[in-house]
């Protein structure tokens, strides 16, 4: 819905961002709403998952891994919006991390292991 509503906007002479309407409204509420949805779903499961798919004789060592993994990410997401937004646009910056978003669904899908009813001690590497 961001990338939407900003793909509607315009610059005007001064450089600064115009939506038509109701689009600012549109693109504050999506923002918003995927803060609060983010906060309350794949934000702190990550970390709570992280304790729990690491077998106890590595279970340290992946999460260092793991941790530095997700810093890495969330560097790499502020160092490159500028240049993107720079290059690609405001709109297309946000669609290419809803696609992202989307894609990880089937990540986890696919790459990560269900570990309800299971003790940690029966995780398997």
């Amino acid at each position: 819905m961001v990338a939407w509503a900003f793909s509607t906007g315009t610059l005007d002479a001064a450089g600064k961002l115009q939506l038509p309407g109701q689009m600012g409204v549109v693109a504050l509420v999506a923002a918003n709403a995927y803060v609060v949805f983010f906060n309350a779903s794949w934000g702190p499961v990550m970390w709570v998952m992280l304790g729990e798919m690491f077998p106890n004789q590595i279970r340290g060592s992946g999460l260092a891994v793991a941790g530095l993994a997700q810093w890495v990410a969330n560097f790499v997401i502020t160092w490159t919006f500028p240049m993107l937004l720079a290059g690609i646009g405001l709109a297309a910056a946000y669609g290419l991390y809803a696609a992202a978003a989307f894609l990880s669904v089937f990540f986890v899908l696919r790459f990560v292991r269900e570990t309800r009813g299971r003790e940690l001690e029966q995780m398997q590497g």
